[in-house]
Order: C-alpha cells, then sequence, then structure tokens
C-alpha cells in the first residue's frame, strides 16, 4: 500500500483549543504513515489570529489548509452559547464545505490522492451529512478525555430518565454504561443551561449523533482511562492515539526571559499559574490569587491576563479579551498595590500569554494551577507536573473532578459559597499541599507519585509498541483497506 496516496480532510471548529490537537494529530498522522495527505478545511466566524496564521503556515509539506468563506456573526441568533456558535459556524458553513470537497474528489481522480475520509470536532457534527453524500468514512476527534466522551454517549439514556432539571448541582449522576459518576454542578456548560433550553437540546443532538459516525479518535491513552475505552469499544470503534501534545510552542515570545528566570529557581520549586488561551478571572479574584502567593511563599510564574466578569472572555480573541472597555490593556495594573515589589525575589510576571509546554517541561517546575482544558491537562500528565484545578467553563469542571476523583493526580480549592470567590487563604492551601517537597507521608507526596507513574504510562503508550501507536496503526489500515475497495470498484477487473 505504500505507493497509494491516502488523503484526509479535517475539519476543526472555531478556537485554537479545538485546532492545535487535530493539527497535532495531522503531523503525527504523516510522520509515522508518508504515503498520507491531510488536508484542513476551516470554518471560520472572522479572520483567523495571528496564533492560527503561526500554526497553520509552519505546516509540513503533506498537510494543507484552505479557510472557508467567513460566516456573518449578524447571520447567528444573539447571546449564544459559546458551543452553540462554534456548531453553528459550521452548520452554516457546509455548502462552502460541500464545494470543497467535491473539488478534492475531483483533483484527486487526477493526482492518485484517495480521499477515504473526514475527521471532525465533536462541534462540527453536521459534517456527518457531508461525509454521507460523497461516501466518505467520518470520525469524530475528540479534544476531549474519554470520560468526557462516555458522558456524552450517556447523556441520551440519562436524559430519558429525567423527568425534572437538573436542579440540585450537589447532586451525583452516575453515567450510564460507565464506572464514574459527577456532581451536576461538574456537568459541560450546556447541560446546566436547563434541558428547556435550545442549548441543551442543540448539545443532546449532538450526543446523540455519535453512534452516526466510523468511530472516534480519542486524544488519550489506555493506560490513564482504561475502563472508559473498553466501555465505549463494546459499540463504538475506539482509537485512543494520545497523549497529542504540542512538542514546542509556536511562539518564542517570552520564552527567552521564563526559561532565564525558571534557570535560577531550585528543582520542582516552581509554581505555574496559566489559564490556556482563552480563560479570564476578575479582577476580585486575581487579588486573593496574588494574596494566596505571598502568604504560601511559593515561587511562581504567572501567566497574568487582563480581568474579564466573562470566564471565557479571551476565547476567541488573540490574548487579552478585545472590546473590554471596563478594563486597561496592561494586566499588571490590576494586581494589588505593592505586589510586585513584594514578590520580586519570588515570582515572575508575564502579561498573556508564556510558551506553556517549554515552562511546564522544565526541572523548576513542581506544580501547575490550570483552568483544566484537556490539552493543558495532557501536558501536566507528560510533564509529570501535579495540579491544582482551577475550572472556568465548557467541560473543564468535569476535567476538573476526572484529575481529582479518578487520576488523583490533583488537588480543588473550594470556593467560598457567600461570593463566589477562591479566597487567598484557600489558595495557599492548596499551593502548599502540592510544593510541599519534605512531606514524607501527605496528600502532595500521593499525587507525586501518582502523577510520576502516568508520566510513563504516557510515554510507553506513544512508544514505538505502544497502545497508541497500535491504535494509530489500526486507524490507518482501516482508511488504507477504504483505498483498496475504491479501487476495486472503479476497476473490478483488478479483483
Amino acid at each position: 500500500m505504500e505507493h497509494q496516496k491516502v488523503c484526509i480532510a479535517m475539519v476543526p471548529c472555531p478556537g485554537l483549543s479545538h485546532l492545535i490537537p487535530l493539527v497535532e494529530f495531522a503531523k503525527l498522522l504523516i510522520l509515522h504513515h508518508k504515503n498520507f495527505h491531510v488536508k484542513f478545511l476551516i470554518p471560520t466566524l472572522g479572520p483567523p489570529t495571528l496564533s492560527t496564521k503561526s500554526i497553520l503556515n509552519s505546516l509540513p509539506p503533506n498537510i494543507d489548509f484552505m479557510f472557508l468563506p467567513q460566516i456573518n456573526i449578524h447571520d447567528l441568533p444573539p447571546n449564544i452559547h459559546m458551543s452553540t456558535q462554534m456548531k453553528l459556524t459550521v452548520k452554516h458553513s457546509l455548502p462552502s464545505l460541500y464545494q470543497a470537497i467535491n473539488t478534492i474528489l475531483t483533483s484527486s481522480q487526477l493526482e492518485n490522492n484517495n480521499l477515504v475520509a473526514l475527521v471532525f470536532d465533536v462541534f462540527s457534527s453536521d459534517v456527518i451529512d457531508i461525509a454521507k453524500k460523497f461516501n466518505l468514512l467520518s470520525y469524530f476527534f475528540a479534544t476531549s478525555s474519554a470520560i468526557g466522551i462516555q458522558f456524552c454517549l450517556g447523556l441520551p439514556k440519562l436524559d430519558e430518565t429525567l423527568s425534572s432539571e437538573f436542579i440540585d448541582t450537589t447532586k451525583t449522576f452516575d453515567i450510564p454504561n460507565s464506572k464514574v459518576s459527577f456532581k451536576v454542578k461538574d456537568f459541560p456548560d450546556p447541560v446546566l443551561f436547563g434541558r428547556s433550553s435550545e442549548t441543551y437540546k442543540a448539545f443532546l443532538l449532538l450526543c446523540q449523533r455519535f453512534s452516526l459516525v466510523d468511530g472516534i479518535i480519542i486524544n488519550s491513552f489506555k493506560d490513564l482511562e482504561l475502563d472508559a475505552i473498553r466501555s465505549m469499544e463494546d459499540f463504538l470503534n475506539v482509537y485512543p492515539v494520545g497523549p497529542i501534545i504540542q512538542k514546542e510552542s509556536k511562539s518564542k515570545e517570552n520564552e527567552s526571559k521564563c526559561i532565564t528566570w525558571l534557570n535560577k529557581n531550585p528543582k520542582k520549586s516552581v509554581l505555574f499559574i496559566s489559564f490556556g488561551s482563552g480563560g479570564t478571572l476578575t479582577n476580585e479574584q486575581i487579588n486573593e490569587i496574588a494574596f494566596g502567593l505571598e502568604l504560601s511563599g511559593c515561587n511562581f510564574l504567572w501567566v497574568l491576563r487582563v480581568p474579564s466578569k466573562q470566564s471565557n472572555s479571551a476565547y476567541f480573541s488573540e490574548s487579552s479579551p478585545k472590546g473590554n472597555h471596563d478594563f486597561d490593556d496592561d494586566p499588571l495594573k490590576y494586581l494589588p498595590l505593592g505586589f510586585l515589589e513584594r514578590t520580586k525575589d519570588q515570582g515572575l510576571i508575564i502579561p498573556s500569554w508564556a510558551p506553556q509546554v517549554e515552562i511546564l517541561s522544565h526541572g523548576s517546575i513542581g506544580g501547575f494551577l490550570t483552568h483544566c482544558g484537556w490539552g493543558s491537562s495532557l501536558e501536566g500528565l507528560v510533564f509529570g507536573v501535579p495540579m491544582i484545578c482551577w475550572p472556568l467553563f465548557a467541560e473543564q469542571r468535569m476535567n476538573a473532578a476526572t484529575l481529582t476523583d479518578v487520576f488523583k493526580v490533583a488537588v480543588r480549592p473550594k470556593i467560598d459559597e457567600e461570593d463566589g470567590i477562591i479566597k487567598g487563604e484557600e489558595v495557599a492551601r492548596v499551593i502548599m499541599i502540592i510544593m510541599d517537597q519534605c512531606s514524607r507521608d501527605g496528600e502532595g507526596l500521593q499525587l507525586r507519585r501518582r502523577i510520576e507513574d502516568l508520566r510513563v504510562g504516557a510515554a510507553t503508550a506513544v512508544s514505538e509498541n505502544g497502545s497508541s501507536r497500535r491504535a494509530l496503526s489500526n486507524l490507518v489500515l482501516k482508511w488504507e483497506e477504504r483505498v483498496i475497495t475504491q479501487k476495486l470498484k472503479c476497476f473490478p477487473h483488478m479483483n
């Protein structure tokens, strides 16, 4: 089959946290299977950010891309949830996607570059209809955990058993066909809108469509989520190919400053604080984190973004929230008076963005305060860094519950019930749990032992004979067999 060229088209939904995992998967695919070619067909709601352009313009020769015509935001309903906005952006792009696929198929006949499958984000589920029209294989690429996908698979059955809304947020539900359970307050955002909301109905419909695809590609590995993966394998083709993370950050901005500072610190002595590419905090919460850092005395490297009342206000923007006229653009101005001077020998604050992969892989990092996006969670696992879970939106609360209760590699601070803020004393408490290197029998030691085991498991999974490499090979074999089937249909005398 090596002489047969195989083409895969990938359709991400808007948002860097959805694009990057697909790009890294595509790079992994062509690295180990040189006869493959990947085409990215990218729905857009606005102009691509500089980060998006940088990522796409650095792709290797066997991967190319095109932006589908931009969707007019005024064609979408006002004040819709982020997940609905992403889904509708893809849905409105279907006519353009149809034309692009048709063009690829036409040119493929001339180039012997056989398009056999569409791979798309979960929020791009409407792409299934395009795949069926062109008789192409269809695959969800999950940018969440296997347990998160398991929740989606179980939600329709759970919904059928309910007679009312998810009113009691402290109530715990067992996930159908699963060994795990979650409190309602940790369910993904769309569920918490209420069963009668359009956001929930759209999410439920998305979950019901999982049975329509030919397989699910999961950015996870068997040693991490064996029970969840096995339960799905009973009725779905599941390919756990992870952990797939960026090998290096796309931008080198602030890298030299961060690494130079980290080099001056002892091994595992620094807490890294970052809320991903889209997370933002209120000014009050920033002040409480600052107070907690001072109280703990821990060395820290903090990626600080301009405050906002919306936790996801930077999700679709380049860095700080655009159009937020309530705040100045310099995030350092929102720190407590005198904080920078008092902590000049304790910490380093980087405005807006820092090279996360390079920082987490540095020997001086001993803990990671994270928003629990799945990509960041995997990076913490791959580099063996115990975590403090600080979820903000989307499915991050479910990831936080998974990291603390299932994987047991993280701690989660308690939110003050009166004002919904995590107080500085609580920030200091969880910092000291994961950063206490002297404890020989405490919670922090157990976390470090557990995450070291998973770090080794992650490395083994992606090794030459590891479970994730075998899963990728099985998927590739499926796609290559499809090429043979297509050839036999066109040239039956070859049989």
